[in-house]
């Protein structure tokens, strides 16, 4: 296992790097340059120019970027031209936010889309199965922004069910030491304050969960059909064990290796940040403040945000790897 580890971590060094090129190059390719960015309004050619002089940006692109990546190293991830904080800051003050709404998208995509693409398998070929094929196929066509609309027009704006925009009630006074909304309120007992949390999730965690749970579902349903017509389930039922058993313990347990790296990936572009999602419902994470930095053109934000995302989305890949290793013992050698 440690071989696995270290394995995955020496792809990882390379990748990084890699995308810190890209990303890099990419944000001086866009217009105006960070310089405009960072004057703004006043951005005059002699302004520019000065601005150029200060923070290097006349330099050559290699310079710059090994100057750039040096300031990576030392956790410098630069300043928000937006909001005059350090973008390192704004990124962790949001990232609890992205996180709480991604668990519970994940929640909802699992609860529903294993035994839903269980259920399609054990009934293939009937109106069961027809019905979970076609709903997974309406959730990965729908477009998450059509159907965050729907949801908040239906359920928010014309039912008063759940509320339309915001992480909180802005009328509620509640503490929040961890930034975890829901379980603030657990640890310091204000019940309202994680319910009225916990009921903002609702319809944003809807939305971002339907793609996921479709994927989820259909992936079940195939390893599960690929499963129950294998030979150790046929000597199963030949030693006359329950059906129950064989369901839970032979067939769902052996189908599960692909559905939880499935997961698992889902898990890394849920934690990735959900820009559409976000933005519709207004909800302060990671993908809200990364919509507004391109809107703003704060470089800072972008770069940093982008490659502290392809971390976090890096290391939950690894995660999968080694409980992979760790369910099937076979994928450590290859």
């Amino acid at each position: 296992m440690t071989r696995l580890i270290l394995r995955r971590l020496a792809l990882l060094i390379p990748t990084l790097l890699g995308l810190s090129v890209l990303l890099f190059l990419w944000v001086r390719a866009l217009p105006g340059g960070p310089a405009t960015a960072l004057l703004g309004e006043r951005a005059t050619p002699e302004a520019v120019e000065r601005i150029n002089q200060l923070y290097g940006f006349d330099r050559p692109l290699p310079q710059q970027y090994v100057t750039w990546l040096g300031q990576l190293l030392q956790g410098n991830f630069g300043v928000s031209t937006r909001t005059g904080r350090p973008v390192l800051d704004e990124f962790w003050a949001r990232f609890p936010a992205t996180v709480e709404l991604s668990l519970v998208a994940l929640v909802v995509a699992v609860g529903i889309g294993i035994p839903l693409g269980y259920l399609a398998a054990r009934h293939q070929g009937r109106l069961v199965d027809h019905a979970a094929v076609f709903t997974s196929l309406l959730g990965v066509t729908i477009p998450v922004f059509f159907l965050a609309f729907l949801l908040k027009w239906l359920f928010a704006v014309q039912l008063g069910w759940f509320p339309s925009t915001g992480r909180q009630d802005a009328a509620m006074i509640a503490t929040h030491p961890t930034r975890f909304y829901v379980l603030d309120g657990l640890l310091t007992r204000e019940w309202d304050a994680s319910w009225d949390a916990l009921v903002h999730l609702v319809l944003p965690a809807l939305a971002l969960g339907t793609i996921p749970l479709a994927i989820i579902a259909r992936i079940t349903r195939a390893s599960v059909i690929d499963v129950q017509h294998a030979d150790y389930v046929r000597t199963a039922r030949a030693k006359g064990l329950s059906p129950a058993h064989v369901r839970s313990r032979v067939i769902l347990h052996n189908a599960m290796l692909p559905v939880s790296t499935t997961i698992g990936l889902q898990v890394g572009l849920l934690l990735s940040g959900a820009v559409l999602t976000e933005t519709v419902f207004a909800f302060p994470g990671i993908g809200k403040f990364l919509a507004d930095a391109v809107f703003n053109l704060d470089y800072a934000v972008l770069q940093g945000f982008i490659l502290l995302i392809a971390v976090v989305y890096a290391l939950v890949n690894l995660a999968v790897d080694v409980s992979y290793g760790l369910i099937d013992p076979r994928t450590r050698t290859r």
